[in-house]
């Protein structure tokens, strides 16, 4: 599994089983996160396993390249949360950069030394 898959897993499975503590920490003046703050948090650590998942199980460049423009999409909405709203600014940055790190992480991995070709 790569890294960035890891990483998704964990993000998406923290967004599941701990919503109210993510969302209190990203929070300005740490107030209590709503129900609907909480429900929009489960779906999308819902969304970043279904990512996963659909991204181990079909690793094509067409799936890659998807689940860029997803996370890049997220990355966008998340910009645009963290103008309008004070209140969930920071969580929202923290946010944006995991979505950015996320879609950029299958072109860094297409960098580096070509394959070697068996002889």
């Amino acid at each position: 599994m790569r890294i960035s898959t890891t990483a998704r897993v964990m993000w998406g499975g923290a967004l599941l089983i701990a919503p109210q503590a993510l969302l209190r920490a990203g929070a300005a003046a740490g107030g209590d996160a709503s129900r609907a703050a909480i429900t929009v948090a489960r779906v999308l650590g819902a969304r970043h396993l279904l990512q996963a998942a659909v991204t181990t199980a079909a690793p094509t460049p067409r799936v890659v390249a998807f689940g860029a423009v997803v996370d890049s999409l997220h990355a966008v909405q998340q910009l645009t949360l963290a103008v309008v709203s004070p209140r969930w600014r920071a969580a929202a940055l923290v946010d944006t950069a995991i979505a950015v790190a996320l879609a950029a992480a299958p072109a860094s991995g297409r960098r580096g030394k070509p394959a070697r070709r068996p002889v």
